[in-house]
């Protein structure tokens, strides 16, 4: 009887470029809840917010759906990214099985990014972003969602 051998390819480094925005998501593993309420909205946003001031991360919108984060970033070097969010990653994972009495892995494998190259798709997708709730018909307007950058406009 021959054994098969798993064999890993290593994930390829991530494009970061400078001043370049990132659409960066953090999704549930198949697809489930990661926000079971509005404590762990509010928790996420407390682990998001220490690391991207520590590694100068611009926090341009973000919405928090029960099962997926869509943010819009702009990390100041390509290390940057990937330290901030594995930080948020942990931080909330800990939180939430902790809180809910879970174990076991929350994210649907590390978070996703691509880059958004002009400032019309920086629009498009800051747009899609912020009227996720409103598309997903968890709310009319996007400003009665309060797990949104909606509210941090001036």
């Amino acid at each position: 009887m021959s054994r098969s051998r798993l064999h890993f390819t290593p994930r390829r480094p991530r494009l970061v470029l400078l001043h370049v925005l990132l659409h960066v998501i953090h999704r549930g593993v198949n697809r489930a809840a990661i926000f079971i309420d509005d404590e762990g909205r509010h928790h996420y946003r407390r682990v998001l917010r220490e690391p991207c001031l520590e590694n100068d991360i611009v926090v341009h919108a973000f919405v928090l759906m029960d099962n997926h984060a869509p943010l819009l970033l702009t990390p100041p070097r390509p290390e940057a990214l990937t330290v901030a969010m594995r930080v948020v990653g942990q931080s909330y994972v800990q939180f939430l099985n902790y809180r809910h009495g879970r174990t076991g892995t929350l994210w649907q494998g590390g978070f996703k990014s691509c880059l958004v190259e002009s400032d019309r798709y920086a629009l498009m997708v800051c747009r899609y972003i912020e009227l996720n709730p409103v598309r997903t018909v968890m709310v009319a307007l996007s400003e009665e969602y309060r797990g949104s950058s909606v509210h941090s406009r001036p």
